[in-house]
């Protein structure tokens, strides 16, 4: 989708620019949470092009060698950006553990570090709405989209932090302010987490072949349900999953011999096709009207 590839590229454009906001500042702050956050955006610019260059192809459409397209793509980049989210989260919350037993750092001012919080949260919170909205069915804006918003949590993490060293500095002292930078790393790996891993489970999920998640399946069992009354038909053995942009739909109805013909399968299939065509997916459809049981099982 063009959307998709021109929302892809204005996020690979802002993380440049925050990323290397971020490990500029990082350093000459002598911040270890802000440079997790500019090398968090780093990172996510790599993902970012490989998203882009597997939207390309997934754009692309059936070939002799793919016959049934390249949808799988979608769910492999967004695990595989899982990953890495995951391994970085887990190697700064093992640096900002070492930091910590080491006596803490050389104090960093909180004032540079709310400035650089604010800034960037406001600008990934810009970027994550606009990714929303851009296209609501595409799993790798929903994968981006989640990066940013794992970036404004970081972001607003050492903002929270650094407004509370400015509000106690004169009642704690400079002690405890030694280890307020590798305490916000931690606080943040926290935070940044479970974003990765539910993409991770995304991915597993649709690349064996799993069901598609409740809100899919309600919105197609719901259509289906309607075509089924129209046509006096009993509730039919539905099976819905989704690979990327991709949603098999299989409907198997149980009916009475010597009444329904391949015509009526027809007009059912139809039916079915119209009803679902306002759903933000390619759907590829297969509906049976069948006399034997054994069939619905």
């Amino acid at each position: 989708m063009p959307r998709e590839q021109f929302a892809l590229r204005l996020s690979l454009v802002a993380s440049a620019v925050l990323a290397v906001l971020g490990v500029g500042w990082g350093l000459v702050a002598g911040s270890q949470a802000i440079l997790l956050d500019g090398v968090y955006t780093l990172i996510g610019m790599a993902l970012t092009s490989l998203s882009l260059r597997a939207a390309r192809l997934m754009d692309a459409g059936p070939t002799p060698r793919y016959p049934f397209g390249r949808e799988s793509l979608a769910p492999l980049v967004v695990g595989m950006q899982g990953l890495v989210l995951l391994g970085t989260c887990v190697y700064a919350a093992l640096d900002a553990t070492r930091v910590i037993l080491d006596g803490g750092v050389d104090q960093v001012s909180p004032g540079s570090m709310a400035a650089y919080g604010l800034l960037t949260a406001v600008a990934a919170l810009a970027v994550h709405r606009y990714l929303r909205r851009s296209d609501p069915a595409s799993d790798l804006l929903d994968a981006e989209a989640r990066q940013w918003w794992a970036g404004a949590l970081l972001s607003l993490v050492v903002l929270a932090g650094s407004v509370l060293a400015l509000l106690f500095r004169d009642r704690l002292g400079s002690g405890p302010q030694r280890y307020l930078d590798p305490v916000l790393v931690l606080a943040a790996c926290l935070l940044l987490a479970p974003q990765p891993i539910r993409m991770i489970r995304t991915m597993a999920v649709e690349l064996l072949e799993g069901a598609a998640d409740q809100r899919v399946q309600q919105a197609v069992s719901d259509r289906v349900d309607r075509v089924s009354a129209q046509f006096g038909l009993g509730r039919p053995t539905l099976r819905v999953g989704k690979i990327g942009r991709k949603l098999y739909v299989e409907a198997d109805f149980l009916v009475e011999a010597g009444y329904w013909d391949i015509a009526d399968e027809d007009r059912v299939r139809r039916e079915i096709a119209s009803q679902l065509a306002d759903l933000p997916y390619d759907v590829w459809l297969n509906v049976e009207l069948t006399t034997d049981l054994s069939r619905l099982k």
